[in-house]
Order: structure tokens, then sequence, then C-alpha cells
């Protein structure tokens, strides 16, 4: 579901997909769960505009990895990693534009994985194959909206109970009683060096994985039936975890940190893709009537923020977002520990995809959500 036209140009939206574009040659496109952020973030500025070269561009980059029988280039199954789903979320637009059967094609597939994806002894899609028992807070966003999108299209109710399930999974066990925020990601063998001994959840609660997360139930509650049985649950906890974020958003740049709850600790940081994408999902509750309007105060604050301190525009006009952090992730090789210090130690990248499309999401959730709050106090 597409966000309303906006009754104005929203420059940074614009400005910052033209400078993406302009950077982004076709034989870099990868397919990728940041790539295709980022692409479909720019596609929805181009609807929200009717901007074709932001549309044409979108276009492109589909037809550079869908082939006539509907096989994605550079995919591959076997991994069955749930980033590479988040990808196919751009297919829908031009499948139901074009009638195209390779995009169905090339949807079924990905939904296949999904079908075949391990599992959890609980039913929680483990969030790769090379990570076993393992749920992350990323992988709600990476297969969640597009598993909603893709039963609300071709009609599988069945897979709104499987989206339900995947959440209230994940939920329970990464939620913290005492401040409301989720762990980064739950390991079910508890066996991970990572992971707590008594409940398997890893160490802290990451920024990012947070804002994975709200992107995530904010999106899927735009396919997901108000009457299904778990729609009021899922809800609930969208609003329990904003509600929970709001406390630790800094007060003085409307941001949040790359550790959301230690932003006192020396080493830590104010992180801009955690505060886009909460700025996004924020004014995105607000617009849907989710969210009480107070939350328009803390995404505008946080979007200000961005504005104020993270972009920076160079002498031809080129706009960036800088203090993204470029990777964070645990175990693997080398390990990667969950702890404090390998969180705060990952590179900052500047126009990392994983912090400019969530900017371009909240650019344009920004202004249709302030028009909507101003609509009803005009009435």
């Amino acid at each position: 579901m597409h966000m309303p036209k906006p009754n104005n140009r929203n420059n940074w939206a614009v400005r910052m997909a033209e400078s993406i574009i302009q950077h982004y040659p076709l034989e870099s496109a990868q397919w990728h769960y940041e790539h295709g952020l980022v692409v479909k973030a720019i596609m929805e500025a181009g609807i929200c505009f009717q901007h074709n070269d932001f549309l044409n561009f979108a276009k492109a980059w589909v037809d550079h990895f869908i082939k006539p029988d509907g096989s994605i280039a550079t995919y591959r199954k076997d991994e069955f990693n749930l980033d590479l789903i988040n990808p196919g979320k751009t297919l829908f637009y031009f499948y139901t534009d074009t009638g195209e059967v390779r995009f169905q094609k090339a949807l079924a597939i990905l939904r296949s994985q999904l079908q075949q994806q391990p599992r959890t002894l609980t039913n929680g899609f483990w969030h790769k194959k090379i990570y076993p028992y393992q749920m992350w807070l990323d992988g709600i966003y990476m297969a969640g909206p597009f598993l909603a999108e893709y039963a609300s299209v071709f009609s599988q109710p069945q897979d709104f109970d499987e989206i339900a399930h995947q959440i209230l999974l994940i939920e329970a066990h990464t939620r913290d009683d005492k401040t409301g925020l989720l762990y980064h990601a739950w390991d079910e063998k508890h066996a991970q060096p990572w992971a707590n001994p008594e409940n398997g959840h890893s160490p802290h609660f990451w920024g990012r994985a947070l804002g994975w997360f709200e992107m995530a139930l904010i999106d899927i509650l735009d396919f997901f039936p108000p009457e299904h049985p778990q729609y009021a649950r899922l809800l609930e906890i969208f609003v329990n975890v904003s509600k929970a974020l709001l406390n630790y958003q800094d007060m003085q740049t409307g941001m949040w940190y790359q550790i959301v709850d230690l932003g006192g600790r020396q080493g830590n940081y104010l992180e801009s893709s955690v505060t886009c994408m909460l700025s996004y999902a924020f004014a995105k509750g607000v617009r849907k009537d989710l969210l009480p309007s107070e939350f328009l105060s803390s995404a505008r604050h946080a979007y200000r923020g961005i504005l104020e301190h993270q972009i920076s525009v160079d002498a031809h006009g080129s706009v960036s977002l800088e203090n993204t952090c470029g990777s964070a992730g645990l175990g693997g090789e080398p390990y990667r520990d969950g702890s404090f210090d390998y969180y705060v130690g990952e590179k900052l990248i500047p126009n990392d995809f994983k912090g400019v499309g969530p900017f371009i999401l909240a650019a344009l959730e920004m202004e249709t959500a302030t028009e909507k709050i101003t609509r009803g106090q005009a009435e």
C-alpha cells in the first residue's frame, strides 16, 4: 500500500533520490536487502510525485535481475537467507502495473523459499541457513512485509497466520520487561557465545535492529486484515515498542543511539539509520491512525535532527547522509560477539543504503503525516 501523494513536492526526498541515482551505475546493482530497500524508497518517491525518472530507475533495476522465465539473476534459494527476500518487494508494483508473468513467477520463487526456510523447533524462520536456530529482529523486516503483500495480492490468507507467528515468537524471546525494548536476536539452542545462557537472547538493544522491527510492523499492518485474531496483538506490540523507544530519544538532537539504552556510555554515538527508521515508522503510524498524534512530534524531532546534524550537501548539490553504521551482526567469521565494543566499533559509512532508504521514506511520510494533522486541526 503506497502513501498518499503529498500536495507539495518534498525536496529532501527528491534530492536524496536524485543524488543516489546519479551515483548508482546499474552494473553495481546487487540483489541484496539494502539495495532493494533504497530502490523501493526511490520507487515510492516516484509514485508519490509521479516522477518518471525515479520509476524508470526502479524498472531498470528490476529488469536487470528478473529474466523472461521469472528467474532472478544472482539469487540463490539454497542459501535460505531472509535478507534476499526483501528486494522482492519491488516486484509487486511492476507486476500490478504491467501484468507481466515473469514478475509473478519471480515472486513465487521467493515465496517458495519461505515455505522451505529452515525453522527453529518452535517454527521460527532461521535468519539464514548459516545461522541455525537463530532469529534476528532484522529478519522480520526482510521477510514479513513481503509475505504480507504476497498474501494480499495473491489471496493467501494462511500466510497471515505465519507472519503473526514469526512476530509473536521473536517478540516473546527478545522482549525486556524492564525497558520494553527488544534485544537484537535470540538463539533457541542457547549455544552461541553471544547468547544469554538462561534465555538465549543477545546482550544489547541495537538501534537499527529495533528500527527494522518497527518498520516491519507498520508495513505489515498495511496488508494485515484487521479482522484477523492476531491483528490487535500485533498492533499492541507495535505501540508498546514505540512507547518504549520514546524513552530513549535524545532530547537535544531527536536522534537515537547505536546502543539505544546506553546513551551516556563512552564510545556510543547517535546513529542515522535507526533515527530515520523510527521517524518513518512513527510518522506513518500517525498517518494510519495506529499511533497517537503526539508521536508525530517525536518523528519531527528525529527528522529535524537528521537534517541538522547528519545531512550535508556538496558544491554540486549532491546530498549525503552521514554516520550510518555500515554493518552489525552476530556470529560469523570473524566472530561478532554482540558486545558493546563490537557494536560501537563498526565502521560508519556515508550514504549507506540502510540509512538512505529510510531517510527517503521518512521524508515522504513526514510531509503526508504533517498534512493529515494540519487538516484535522482545521476541521
